[in-house]
């Protein structure tokens, strides 16, 4: 008995110890559920898709609820999710798997900024990141990413010795996240030679951010831009491509080239 009221004080649901489970909201009996858990004490929680049923605000409750839990326990959880939101929210570390192969382990930020390949690259970030079907060029004063018109600039920050070497006059993946798509006019202005032309085809305005949904010589791109755009449906804009961010990856392997 001990337990089950130590259980509810750190859950805080001592007020619906008497209750039957039909007059539990879904979050009450998520809370009841991982109540159970603690009461055995145990040296791992396993919690598979536990919030999948819920509603979208209901989610975000739990979420900071679990996470909170699990820093008062200092127990560690093992979080199974299909949902990246919550992976890169609650996770200290994360494993990526794809059809039942680890594709990486790594933090949060470390996924989304260097993953090992072109799933992970897709899977971590909403609105996924950008891919391009594009070509490595050797020029006079480094490398460039061509595709259809366009011949890109690769930063030689971002080149390592060799590293691109072998893909010269291959086809490869170019990698780009919505938020690294600019339309802003002090952006366009600083970085013209990464600029490219593109048709609007949709636009979400989200509050803070706005989406842009574009089609660039027959490749679809996202942006993510300042709610103060002014890109319409059908419009012709001028976008550029923050190439310091940019990944490449390799066609057949899909192994990340360069991040």
């Amino acid at each position: 008995k001990a337990r089950v009221e130590e259980a509810a004080r750190i859950l805080d649901i001592s007020h619906l110890l008497d209750r039957k489970p039909k007059a539990l909201s879904g979050g009450q009996r998520q809370r009841v559920a991982l109540g159970r858990a603690i009461v055995r004490d145990p040296k791992v929680f396993l919690l598979d898709e536990p919030l999948s049923n819920l509603d979208a605000k209901l989610r975000a409750q739990m979420r900071t609820e679990i996470s909170k839990l699990h820093k008062r326990l200092g127990t560690t959880f093992i979080y199974v999710t299909h949902d990246q939101t919550e992976a890169m929210t609650m996770g200290d570390r994360i494993v990526v798997m794809k059809d039942g192969v680890i594709q990486q382990v790594d933090s949060p930020q470390n996924l989304y900024d260097l993953p090992v390949n072109e799933f992970v690259a897709g899977f971590m970030g909403s609105p996924q990141m950008n891919f391009i079907d594009a070509k490595i060029d050797k020029a006079a004063n480094g490398f460039t990413v061509s595709f259809s018109k366009y011949s890109l600039p690769i930063p030689a920050s971002k080149v390592k010795d060799g590293q691109l070497d072998s893909y010269v006059g291959k086809d490869v993946v170019f990698g780009i996240r919505p938020e690294d798509v600019h339309d802003d006019p002090d952006f366009l202005e600083s970085h013209s030679e990464y600029m490219v032309e593109a048709q609007v085809d949709v636009t979400e305005l989200m509050g803070a951010e706005t989406y842009l949904y574009l089609t660039c010589e027959g490749s679809n791109l996202t942006a993510r831009v300042e709610p103060t755009s002014t890109a319409k449906s059908n419009d012709t804009i001028k976008i550029a491509l923050d190439m310091s961010k940019a990944h490449l990856f390799d066609k057949d392997s899909e192994i990340t080239i360069m991040n």
